[in-house]
C-alpha cells in the first residue's frame, strides 16, 4: 500500500479519537448556576441559572429539585424539569459578556478541584457551578467552581476567582 493512502485511512481514525464527550455546545440549555442548599433549620434550596441566551433564572424551594448524581451528571429530562421550576428574572447578561465566560468552562472542567476542608456546620452550602452537554448521551456534566460553607473546596484553574466574581456580582442584583 502507497504511504499517501495509509495516511488517508489512518489520519481520520485518529483524529476521530481526539473528540472530547463533553463540550460547550449550542445545544445546551444552561451554561452557569449558583446554589444554596442547607438541610439544618427547615432546609433551603435556592439560587439562579443562566441559559444559553443569558436568561437569569431563580428558583427557591421547589417541591422536586435534581441535583447531578455521583458522577455530576444531570440528563436533558432532568434539566428540563429543574428549568420548569425557574422564575425568569427579567434580567439578561450581554452577548459578549456571556461569552467572555463561556470561554472559561472547558478549562475549568479539565482543572482538578482541592479536596473538601470543613469550616463549620449548619451554614449550608454556597455552589458555584458550570455546564458542559455531551450530544452523544443527551447528558449535562456539572463542573464545580467553588463551595463555600460547612465544607469548602474549589477548582484549582487560574480563572476560578474571576467566574466567582461574576456570579457573585449577578447574585447582588437579584
Amino acid at each position: 500500500m502507497k504511504p499517501r493512502l495509509i495516511a488517508i485511512i489512518i489520519i481520520p481514525i485518529l483524529l476521530s479519537g481526539c473528540q472530547k464527550d463533553y463540550i460547550v455546545s449550542q445545544d445546551q440549555k444552561i451554561l452557569f448556576q449558583v446554589s444554596y442548599v442547607n438541610y439544618a433549620w427547615g432546609g433551603a434550596n435556592e439560587g439562579f441559572i443562566i441559559d444559553n441566551e443569558g436568561n437569569i433564572l431563580t428558583y427557591s424551594n421547589p417541591d422536586v429539585w435534581n441535583f447531578p448524581s455521583g458522577e455530576k451528571i444531570l440528563t436533558v429530562a432532568q434539566v428540563n424539569e429543574n428549568l420548569s421550576k425557574c422564575i425568569a428574572t427579567g434580567k439578561k447578561i450581554s452577548v459578549n459578556e456571556l461569552q467572555n465566560h463561556i470561554n472559561y468552562i472547558d478549562n475549568l472542567a479539565s482543572s482538578k478541584i482541592s479536596s473538601p476542608v470543613g469550616r463549620g456546620a449548619d451554614m449550608g452550602s454556597h455552589g458555584y457551578y458550570c455546564f458542559q452537554y455531551s450530544g452523544n448521551n443527551s447528558t449535562y456534566k456539572c463542573v464545580t467552581i467553588k463551595i463555600e460553607g460547612d465544607w469548602e473546596s474549589e477548582n484549582l484553574n487560574y480563572c476560578t476567582n474571576r467566574v466567582v466574581d461574576w456570579l457573585q456580582n449577578i447574585s447582588k442584583g437579584l
